[in-house]
């Protein structure tokens, strides 16, 4: 069973399609990346998923069921525009927060102050918002996320506001998350981010999905067999079965260069050629980053 899937979603605004006929579809237990530039649609399907807004048409399912508003408490949001009360002390917030998705005020005074107590941040139980940092309030808005231990989490920008120490702590609380049993959406702009934690992505652009699959077979899609070799002496290969792309001068004659492939000349072959002409200190494919992926798709029109 999948934790979530969306059919055909479409919403419009006035003159603006903001989501074409969008499927995805999200395995259980798994950190699914949700990509795409400013206006592809990803903050329009997460809040059609959160029930703020209505899609036009296109049905959604949540762990086999349409969704619903009951399906409001089995979902944590942490939205890419915070909404703390400032002026509400800490603890009050987080409980009344907490109440808002089902818990009593018992479990959630108790679930809240183990969370509190998880991220050494005590002293904060009585401050207002409005005297915390950005990333102090980052981390309450993150504990207020997932304190009533939803089973589909979602994240919309998480590290925004966050120093390297804290963003690595939210990284580790969001892989413990997963290893429980959630499934964690998660929109960013940090393709960095996307190759460390995601499992699966989808990439939206200019309303559309344009590109959907696991982390792996979307690199295997976009290989472009193309190899890094590190040797000693400058080299040349026969054009017709190679391209130079690049080429490197390390330090006095060592070289680091790149050779695509344009025939169906294997890995092992390519090797042999090079032995023939230089000497090889270090021979991998260059497999392309979510980065690159992500920029030739968007940039290079190849949706259209």
């Amino acid at each position: 069973m999948e934790a979530l899937t969306t059919s055909n979603v479409t919403k419009r605004y006035t003159n603006h399609l903001a989501l074409d006929q969008v499927s995805i579809s999200i395995p259980q237990q798994t950190i699914f990346g949700l990509l795409g530039p400013n206006g592809a649609g990803k903050t329009t399907l997460i809040r059609i998923i959160n029930q703020i807004i209505n899609a036009d048409s296109g049905d959604i399912f949540i762990f086999g069921e349409p969704l619903q508003e009951k399906h409001i408490g089995t979902i944590g949001y942490l939205p890419e525009e915070r909404g703390l009360y400032k002026k509400l002390k800490v603890g009050e917030q987080l409980i009344y927060l907490a109440q808002l998705k089902g818990l009593s005020k018992k479990v959630a005074t108790e679930k809240c102050k183990a969370w509190i107590r998880k991220f050494e941040i005590t002293e904060w139980w009585n401050k207002k918002v409005e005297d915390l940092s950005k990333g102090m309030a980052q981390k309450v808005q993150f504990i207020s996320t997932v304190m009533h231990e939803p089973k589909l989490i979602i994240l919309d920008e998480p590290f925004s506001g966050f120093d390297p120490v804290n963003a690595q702590l939210i990284t580790q609380e969001i892989l413990e998350l997963k290893a429980k049993g959630c499934t964690i959406i998660f929109s960013t702009h940090r393709m960095e981010t996307v190759e460390d934690l995601c499992d699966h992505i989808a990439l939206l652009d200019k309303s559309k999905k344009i590109l959907e699959g696991s982390k792996k077979q979307v690199k295997e899609t976009y290989r472009s067999n193309t190899y890094w070799v590190e040797h000693k002496g400058s080299f040349d290969l026969p054009k017709t079965k190679y391209e130079l792309l690049e080429q490197q001068n390390l330090e006095d004659s060592f070289f680091k260069s790149a050779v695509r492939v344009i025939d169906d000349t294997s890995p092992n072959q390519l090797i042999r050629d090079l032995t023939l002409v230089t000497e090889v200190h270090s021979f991998f494919e260059k497999i392309p980053t979510m980065s690159e992926i992500f920029i030739s798709l968007v940039k290079g029109g190849k949706n259209e």
